[in-house]
C-alpha cells in the first residue's frame, strides 16, 4: 500500500465540530468525514513538485508557498485527529493545517507560478529527465511532465477553489 497525500478543504467549524466530537467520544471519534468533492489525493507528488521547482530555479517566495501548500503548518492543534484507532494519518507525520487566511496567501502564489516554463527547464528527454528529479520520477507511467503539470494543476486548483470559500486545508499522509 503506498501512502500518499491527502488534502481537505473544510470550514472552520467542521474542524471545531470534530474536535468537539473527538473529545465527547469515549474513544476519541472526531467524526472526520469531509466530502469526496473537497479532498484531494496528490499522491506521492510533493516531493517531485518541489524538486523541479528548484531545478527551475523558482524564487524562495513561491517555493515555499510551493512547500506550504503539501506541509500545512503545525501551529493549530490537530492532535485530535491523530488519535489511534481514529487517527486520518497513521502512516506519517500528524496531520497539519492551513488557516483560511493562508489558504489564500498561497493560492495567490500558487497562481502565480507558470508550470509549464517551470517544466521547460528538464532535460527533453523523459528518462535524463526523471534522472534528473530523483524521487522515484523514473518510475512515472507516462512520464514526469505529465504527472508533474496535473498535480500542480489539481493542487493550485484546489487551493484557489478553498481561498474562494474561505476554507482551511487540512493535510496528512495515508
Amino acid at each position: 500500500m503506498a501512502v500518499t497525500q491527502q488534502l481537505a478543504r473544510v470550514p472552520a467549524e467542521y474542524l471545531a465540530a470534530c474536535r468537539q466530537s473527538a473529545g465527547t467520544s469515549t474513544d476519541g471519534d472526531p467524526n472526520w468525514d469531509p466530502p469526496s468533492a473537497d479532498v484531494l489525493d496528490l499522491d506521492w507528488a510533493p516531493a517531485v513538485l518541489e524538486r523541479v521547482c528548484e531545478l527551475a530555479g523558482l524564487d524562495g517566495v513561491h517555493l515555499d508557498a510551493l512547500r506550504q501548500a503539501t506541509a500545512g503548518d503545525s501551529v493549530i492543534d490537530l492532535s485530535f485527529l491523530n488519535t489511534h484507532p481514529h487517527a486520518i494519518g497513521p502512516f506519517g507525520p500528524p496531520p497539519t493545517v492551513l488557516s483560511a487566511a493562508q489558504v489564500a496567501r498561497v493560492s495567490e502564489l500558487l497562481g502565480q507560478i507558470v508550470f509549464p516554463a517551470v517544466l521547460a527547464g528538464l532535460p527533453t528527454e523523459d528518462t535524463e529527465a526523471a534522472s534528473l528529479i530523483g524521487h522515484g520520477a523514473d518510475k512515472i507511467v507516462g512520464g514526469p511532465r505529465k504527472y508533474l503539470l496535473g498535480h500542480f494543476n489539481a493542487l493550485r486548483d484546489f487551493y484557489l477553489a478553498a481561498s474562494q470559500r474561505r476554507l482551511l486545508l487540512v493535510l496528512w499522509w495515508d
